[in-house]
């Protein structure tokens, strides 16, 4: 399994936690240092079942600073795409991406139920 997160976050550190309590191996990458690329994106995004919006980390930075709960619902999934590829920080963390799943952001109930 693949575990993007971004060190300093309260919640990667919960997710991590509980991913090293339960013995469960992972690759681990920093988002911050090393982004998803558009091709990542759009791979995770269809294996999720989840409607693009749910990868934009709404409560960051960079999210509020480019204005986006104004721009998003204007922008095609192409734009969507290309912007989340150009910053890890714009896309909600923590990301589990396993071969036949991808969970974004952290439930633990939702995480127990997919990688047990």
């Amino acid at each position: 399994m693949l575990f993007l997160c971004y060190p300093k976050c309260s919640t990667c550190q919960k997710a991590k936690t509980f991913l090293d309590a339960n013995t469960i191996s992972y690759d681990l990458r920093d988002i911050k240092a090393e982004n998803p690329t558009e091709e990542e994106l759009r791979k995770w995004h269809a294996l999720s079942g989840l409607p693009l919006k749910k990868f934009f980390n709404t409560s960051g930075l960079q999210y509020r600073a480019l204005e986006l709960t104004k721009k998003l619902p204007t922008m095609s999934e192409e734009e969507q795409f290309a912007l989340l590829a150009t910053d890890g920080m714009l896309v909600k963390r923590p990301l589990l991406i396993g071969e036949d799943f991808v969970l974004v952001g952290f439930k633990q109930a939702e995480w127990e139920a997919k990688v047990r």
